[in-house]
């Protein structure tokens, strides 16, 4: 843990300002929720909570499941970061925060295709994938995270299925573990 420099007050009804620069650093929004963590020393810790972080583990299964049927890399994300990978280096996605693009991606709310004519997304900064097929995942109204499909840049092989298949098993895969979280 490093020190900010910055010190805050707790005001009268017991709140504190997150100041602006911390919040854009760690992508906290408005609304977002934070787990609070405290230790013996007495040290108070706010982290970002992750509603995809909870299902984590049938996230993976469903990744390995989906990229078995279509042949592609499956990511799945949550609002900043990858939580889960198949059919790509772990080590290379594993928990790396999402590209600005896919961030704009998941807050359109909707079912997302690359064309022809567009403009490719990668998935990380630094990715050799870029983003082909993308389906928010909407719990309750709110956006949690994201599950799409990679392309890499220079691969001219032939996929497993169709355009329209894969945006089918995207859509699917958003709903579906929509759904896995809403209960």
């Amino acid at each position: 843990m490093r020190a900010t420099g910055i010190v805050r007050r707790i005001d009268d009804l017991g709140r504190i300002v997150i100041p602006k620069e911390i919040r854009r650093t760690m992508r906290i929004r408005e609304g977002d929720p934070l787990e609070i963590y405290t230790d013996r020393e007495g040290e108070v810790i706010f982290k970002k909570y992750s509603p995809v972080g909870e299902v984590n583990n049938f996230a993976n299964k469903y990744a390995e499941a989906l990229q078995k049927t279509c042949g592609l890399p499956v990511f799945v994300s949550d609002r900043d970061a990858i939580i889960a990978v198949s059919g790509a280096s772990k080590r290379d996605y594993l928990e790396r925060k999402i590209s600005y693009q896919l961030e704009q991606i998941i807050e359109s709310r909707v079912l997302y295709f690359r064309d022809s004519g567009k403009e490719t997304v990668s998935i990380v900064s630094d990715s050799s994938h870029f983003v082909s097929c993308a389906m928010p995942i909407i719990c309750e109204g709110d956006i949690v995270g994201c599950i799409f499909t990679g392309m890499q840049y220079d691969d001219k092989s032939e996929k497993k299925i169709s355009d329209d298949v894969e945006m089918k098993l995207i859509q699917t895969a958003g709903v579906f573990l929509s759904k896995q979280l809403e209960n």
